[in-house]
């Protein structure tokens, strides 16, 4: 779900993994129409490490 609002609403996805201050620069940049793939492009990459940063706290047992 996460990665098709990445897609969609890069901006939102920096406020779901809890980073509000990269969603707003993120919003900032989308604004502008070749903004919105960089935007899209990074809200997948900060996603995937959210992910990978999660998987390392689980797997440490924290």
């Amino acid at each position: 779900m996460r990665l098709i609002i990445a897609l969609l609403l890069p901006w939102l996805t920096f406020f779901t993994i809890g980073r509000p201050i990269a969603g707003i620069i993120c919003l900032i940049l989308q604004v502008t129409l070749i903004g919105w793939l960089p935007a899209a492009i990074w809200a997948v990459y900060a996603l995937s490490q959210y992910k990978t940063d999660q998987k390392i706290r689980d797997a440490l047992g924290r």
